[in-house]
């Protein structure tokens, strides 16, 4: 004879398995704020420029980003591999990854 399921435990275990990754996503989402140096803009002003960001439909301006965005994290693999050497070279990396993004949407 075949065990019968128990709905229930699946049901609950898969609704820890969701509260989880939604945990890690947000987390995941403040770990991005902090090393994208976004974490010194007030809430209202990160607010507005994700607004701004998702309101976007220029595909232009859309494609642009992700490929700074690429960019960014290509840049901070490679920082964790050879932390040591890029050391130096981080912090004005973040203010100027930053400011072009803001100064380039507004300009286009």
């Amino acid at each position: 004879m075949r065990k019968p399921r128990d709905f229930d435990a699946e049901l609950k275990a898969l609704e820890d398995k969701a509260r989880d990754l939604k945990a890690r996503k947000v987390q995941q989402l403040g770990e991005l704020v902090i090393s994208t140096g976004a974490d010194a803009l007030s809430a209202d002003e990160l607010a507005g420029a994700l607004i701004v960001l998702t309101e976007t439909k220029d595909t232009g301006k859309r494609e642009a980003w992700a490929k700074r965005g690429a960019a960014f994290f290509q840049g901070r693999a490679r920082r964790s591999v050879s932390a040591p050497d890029r050391d130096g070279g981080d912090p004005p990396a973040q203010p100027g990854g930053a400011q072009p993004t803001s100064g380039g949407a507004g300009a286009t």
